[in-house]
């Protein structure tokens, strides 16, 4: 079972939730603009993605821009910005157990499969 943390609007999701379903995999879809993950879901993302949380940010995103470009902040301090600018998030991440990835491009999925 994958689980796709989605945005039906960003074409690389979409594209990467084709795939999946293309290969037949069972899928868990989380429109994560709707449902926003917790701060301890997003650290638990992090840790699959063996990455630090500014690294799963959007720079190119206004809100980043406006409030955080430019800020030194703690590992803590921006998981708690992505929960309250899920805006904020890198997108498409998919998750299998304990691996995680970032579907860009959506070819990268493939290494769940």
């Amino acid at each position: 079972m994958l689980t796709i943390y989605h945005n039906p609007r960003c074409s690389k999701s979409r594209e990467t939730l084709k795939l999946i379903e293309e290969h037949g995999d069972m899928v868990e879809v989380v429109e994560y603009l709707k449902m926003p993950p917790s701060k301890a879901d997003l650290k638990k993302i992090v840790e699959k993605l063996g990455i630090k949380p500014h690294d799963l940010i959007r720079t190119g995103e206004a809100i980043y821009k406006e409030k955080y470009k430019g800020s030194e902040l703690s590992d803590d301090d921006w998981l708690q910005a992505m929960e309250e600018h899920p805006k904020l998030i890198e997108r498409p991440i998919v998750i299998k157990g304990d691996k995680a990835i970032i579907g860009r491009p959506p070819e990268k999925v493939k290494e769940l499969f």
